[in-house]
């Protein structure tokens, strides 16, 4: 007998079981077979919702990369806070180890899709700082011209700081939060 569903519940259940062998069995090794036969429909069902394997990774990349950027959107709606509350009252990391995301984007032979992943979320936070940036300026709490360009500087330039294994957790935060207060004159 042949199950319907909605095509949202269809797309986000081949997305999670997509994100399950890839971490069990690694990108290479999985096919987009493998994907439906574990959630039982056929093999071009799969097809229909992503065009390739690919494409269906990358949006496992950005379903994730969203969940990620989500506790940072508070920060534009508490608009009463100045930026320099707001760069001390950042989070390091906002991942968790025991999520379903994990072992795929953390696993040592899959340290390119981190890296993926961290573009990702770089991505989606521009747009978000370059707002608490534009607001921070229309106070006078900083003075520059191009708040994108300022913006793009504070999230991407994180990166290195974020993934130097020679520093802890709290060690990068503190490098980070006190470089962002030098660099924007808080």
């Amino acid at each position: 007998m042949r199950i319907t569903k909605e095509p949202e519940v269809r797309r986000q259940e081949i997305l999670d079981a997509a994100l399950q062998i890839f971490g069990e069995k690694g990108y290479e090794k999985t096919s987009i077979a493998d994907i439906a036969k574990a959630i039982g429909v056929a093999q071009g069902l799969c097809y229909r919702y992503f065009p390739s394997k690919e494409a269906l990774f990358d949006s496992v990349i950005e379903q994730y990369a969203s969940l990620l950027a989500e506790p940072f959107a508070q920060y534009e709606k508490e608009t009463d806070k100045p930026l320099r509350q707001i760069i001390e009252e950042m989070p390091a990391t906002i991942e968790d180890r025991d999520s379903r995301y994990y072992a795929l984007f953390h696993g040592a032979e899959n340290a390119k899709f981190h890296v993926l992943l961290s573009l990702k979320l770089c991505e989606k936070l521009v747009p978000l700082a370059e707002r608490i940036l534009q607001r921070a300026r229309d106070r006078g709490e900083v003075s520059f011209d191009d708040p994108h360009t300022a913006a793009v500087f504070c999230v991407y330039g994180q990166l290195g700081a974020l993934q130097d294994d020679g520093l802890t957790r709290e060690e990068k935060l503190e490098k980070i939060r006190a470089f962002l207060a030098f660099a924007l004159h808080l």
